[in-house]
């Protein structure tokens, strides 16, 4: 007997959305609810193209239905498909957390069915990696700081720099963005009895470990880092906001807040960031810029204290870390002060070679995004003895001073920083190839990728910058309003003097994870099924689909078969994918077939495949993997 393949809920669904043109016919509209103007600069046609790319990228590197996570559990984010040289494919809180965080803001943009059981999937799956134990420990003794875990969830037991305590200040920022958003839909029920707990979990730890000792992000330098304790006090703020609005407390939050923002203070030298205590490296790292924008709050102003992105504090460092790296790449020779270049994690970095990075670049462009947003919205910038170094590199007759949004010298100075910005862009677009596809690096000599292929951290810091981009070149400050942050609350004093300090508690473990089912009158009548096969292929090779319905060529290979894209196929991953609207419910069969450059038509083995679209409420994205059968 014959099993029939039911269809999964996609997290390949860009392929279709990304072709949904809107009411006017020089936008196009993305998953998320992101409108891309259709231009002729070099920058924006690229970001036309790449943005749907690096957004199928991300979600095929989730599991279960992740194009390119065969194995992973369902919500598992893994790092990268690459599984040698170096081995990525492990699940890492924070990149997993990063990564959510942007999808719940593309969720909360664009209502999207697919995208939200994305999100609530990946949401239980860190209910239960909360409670695996793993040399870091358990729930209640430290086991949430364990950086990563293996793909299908169980405990990685292998050397490795742990703890790493940003972890859980990342997850519960992302599960508290998607918390809000949940209550401001009416579902606050949801938001308590579901989210909440798994929250608490993760502020009872940074409550009880911010003052211990850490890994840095980089999983490198065992000391104290500016990036971790950056997070973990936005952590703390936000969920001490969300309690509130629930109708509960996090009083551990209130206390422990104050003394970490007062340790916070103690990163800032005097002219930069050093980026960690306990390492005898310069302390110029991307560790700081990351900080920088991973705790951007858009209602703060240019506060000194929080390290804002338009504060003086953040704009010095800005220029010290960038220019750390202007003579050390052959691919930077010859690139001016207040010109972009590639950005690297520090100087000293000998990692696979010592090269630049794909998100720390793309960190310093989002800084910058971030600052012209915050400027745009308080309707006025200021340059103090401490930011003017940073401004005269991008506008040399720049003076202290505050200029309001109006004049001459305001304008100037954002258009100025807004061309900066935009050359870090033009960076990746440079040394991305033609695939769009990003890895972790590329090289300091010649530009060309290194390191782990389709890196999802990479992907995602793309989409963030675009995302900050995109908002401060539409802001419109007398009819837009600035995105809800969830730490805009008043935030505590700052101590006048730091108290090292605990609060331990409560952990609870969360076993049984529910979400709503969705309701609607009718279920939908079509589907976006995407079809992903992994088929190894030489040099004018196509693979096709066809299958028993209209919509698949009713058999018809030469004339109505489906040629699949195979823009994601690498060595480590040979994907070839397309997706097709199928009416919903309807069973039907289908096979892959190999095409040659002659024209010779092979099909694959075995009997015909056979699959149901699903009937569902709320189910509009559906999936299929395979492999190729020879």
């Amino acid at each position: 007997m014959r099993m029939k393949q039911f269809l999964t809920i996609s997290s390949g669904l860009l392929t279709v959305v990304c072709g949904h043109l809107n009411d006017n016919p020089a936008q196009i509209v993305i998953a998320g609810g992101a409108i891309i103007p259709e231009t002729t600069d070099p920058i924006e046609s690229w970001l036309n193209m790449e943005i749907p790319y690096a957004f199928d990228g991300v979600l095929n590197n989730i599991g279960p239905d992740g194009a390119k996570a065969t194995g992973a559990g369902s919500g598992i984010v893994i790092a990268s498909p690459s599984h040698s040289n170096p081995d990525y494919y492990y699940t890492w809180t924070r990149d997993a957390a990063l990564t959510i965080k942007y999808l719940v803001e593309s969720l909360a943009s664009d209502d999207d069915p697919g995208l939200r059981r994305i999100i609530e999937r990946y949401i239980t799956s860190q209910a239960h990696l909360q409670t695996i134990s793993n040399p870091s420990g358990s729930l209640s003794s430290g086991g949430l700081g364990e950086p990563k875990l293996r793909a299908d969830g169980s405990a990685f037991h292998g050397p490795w720099g742990r703890p790493q305590r940003d972890g859980p200040a990342l997850r519960a920022t992302a599960l508290i963005a998607y918390a809000n958003l949940l209550i401001d839909h009416g579902k606050s029920s949801t938001a308590y009895s579901t989210v909440w707990p798994i929250i608490q979990n993760d502020l009872s730890y940074v409550t009880e470990f911010w003052n211990a000792t850490t890994f840095d992000l980089w999983e490198e330098v065992r000391g104290s880092s500016f990036f971790t304790t950056a997070v973990q006090y936005q952590a703390l703020v936000q969920g001490a906001s969300l309690a509130q609005k629930l109708g509960d407390s996090c009083p551990h939050c209130q206390t422990q807040a104050p003394q970490i923002l007062c340790f916070l203070q103690t990163f800032w030298t005097g002219s930069s960031i050093l980026a960690n205590f306990g390492s005898d490296r310069s302390g110029k790292d991307a560790n700081s810029l990351l900080g920088t924008i991973h705790t951007f709050d858009p209602n703060a102003g240019c506060d000194e204290h929080t390290f804002q992105p338009c504060s003086s504090r953040a704009l010095a460092n800005h220029k010290v870390v960038v220019d750390s790296f202007r003579s050390l790449y052959p691919i930077n020779s010859d690139i001016s002060p207040g010109q972009a270049v590639a950005i690297g994690r520090y100087p000293e970095d000998v990692y696979q070679g010592g090269h630049p990075w794909y998100l720390c670049t793309l960190a310093a462009a989002e800084q910058l995004y971030d600052a012209l947003y915050q400027w745009e919205l308080m309707g006025n910038l200021s340059i103090s003895d401490m930011s003017l170094v940073f401004f005269r590199d991008l506008y040399p007759s720049t003076a202290t001073g505050t200029y309001s949004r109006g004049t001459d010298t305001f304008a100037a100075v954002t258009a100025a920083v807004k061309v900066y910005a935009d050359g870090f862009l033009r960076i990746i677009q440079k040394y991305t190839p033609s695939t769009g596809a990003l890895a972790e690096q590329f090289s300091r000599s010649d530009g060309s990728p290194l390191s782990a292929l389709d890196l999802t951290w990479s992907y995602a810091a793309l989409l963030t910058a675009h995302r900050a981009r995109e908002r401060a070149l539409v802001l419109n400050p007398t009819t837009t309003s600035p995105p809800r942050s969830p730490s805009s609350t008043i935030p505590p004093p700052l101590p006048r003097t730091c108290t090292p300090s605990s609060a331990k508690g409560p952990y609870v473990p969360v076993t049984n994870v529910t979400w709503p089912r969705p309701t609607c009158l009718t279920p939908p009548r079509t589907v976006a099924v995407r079809f992903n096969v992994l088929a190894s292929t030489v040099f004018g090779e196509d693979i096709l689909l066809v299958g028993s319905i209209p919509e698949l060529g009713e058999w018809d290979v030469r004339n109505q078969g489906l040629k699949l894209n195979a823009n994601a196929y690498s060595g480590v991953t040979p994907l070839w994918y397309r997706t097709v609207m199928l009416q919903s419910g309807v069973d039907f069969e289908f096979k892959f077939v190999r095409v040659n450059r002659d024209g010779e038509v092979r099909w694959e083995e075995g009997l015909n495949r056979e699959s149901v679209v699903p009937r569902e409420c709320g189910v509009v994205n559906a999936t299929i993997n395979a492999v190729w059968r020879s």
